[in-house]
């Protein structure tokens, strides 16, 4: 039996939870649940904290996990991303009062609170500063005006909070995180994993494509395909009219009223788009 770690609340695990099930596994109903079995899938689930998962599965307590790509890197556990999974992103920065720092060089005996003092004692040590890493284990905004810290390392997703608390980034980001599924360093290769990695890769693709089908003039048939190339090559079948092809392909969801109107003014024409609920490529 596969056993998965999930995050047990927050969007996280509500994003996680919503994966899992678009790709054919049982979720709980209830929040209170701990551990939810799946036998369809041979599959058994543990709602854990997301700091806490890193630690259970490179320990090899539990099979696979997901969990930030930021709260793995910080935890320092044995464990390696297998898969990036498309949502909870956000950068991990330095910030501080506009005109106290240029860059992170001068963070260089100052005072630095943060909640992943793994990542940014790392961070320091990479760039070669020595400075004082405040551990906290809340909001971080608050430390300067409180008098901890002179500086903060945090997670930064629309960038709201820092400017309410008078914050601005130093340098660039150190880190740009999203959720990830995670498996000990040396956990060896299963058929289990490898299905659930096809599925979840199958919601991600399914998430970034949409299916667009279009009938097309014979003549610009070529620039069509350069337009809609697909992820391997568009495929094309004949019309009852002879001048006439069908063509179909993936395109990128964001892309896709550019696309249509790239293939309008090709001349094309019956340009339809339907969702993708869920593939193996």
């Amino acid at each position: 039996m596969l056993r998965i770690a999930v995050p047990n609340k927050g969007s996280l695990a509500e994003a996680a939870s919503t994966m899992l099930k678009e790709a054919g596994y049982r979720q709980r109903r209830d929040a209170r649940e701990l551990v939810l079995s799946d036998p369809e899938n041979d599959t058994e689930f543990f709602f854990l904290r997301p700091r806490d998962i890193a630690t259970y599965v490179a320990n090899g307590q539990l099979d696979v996990g997901i969990t930030g790509r930021d709260l793995l890197l910080d935890s320092g556990a044995k464990a390696t991303e297998r898969l990036a999974l498309g949502f909870g992103r956000s950068t991990f920065r330095y910030a501080a009062p506009p005109g106290m720092f240029a860059s992170p060089d001068d963070l260089a005996g100052v005072r630095v609170a943060t909640s992943y003092s793994g990542l940014v004692r790392s961070d320091l040590a990479t760039r070669g500063i020595s400075a004082e890493v405040v551990h906290l284990d809340g909001a971080v905004e608050t430390a300067i005006q409180l008098g901890v810290a002179d500086a903060i390392a945090d997670v930064v997703a629309t960038g709201t909070s820092l400017r309410q608390a008078g914050l601005i980034t130093v340098g660039a980001a150190l880190l740009e995180s999203e959720a990830i599924l995670i498996h000990a360093n040396d956990r060896e290769p299963d058929a289990a994993t490898d299905q659930l990695v096809r599925r979840l890769t199958g919601v991600v693709i399914a998430r970034r494509y949409v299916m667009m089908e279009y009938d097309c003039p014979k003549d610009v048939l070529d620039t069509a395909c350069a337009v809609t190339p697909g992820l391997e090559s568009p495929t094309v079948t004949p019309l009852r009219d002879d001048d006439w092809l069908s063509v179909r392909a993936m395109v990128e969801r964001p892309r896709t009223n550019v696309v249509m109107d790239e293939l309008w003014a090709l001349g094309a024409r019956g340009i339809l788009v339907t969702e993708i609920h869920a593939c193996r490529l």
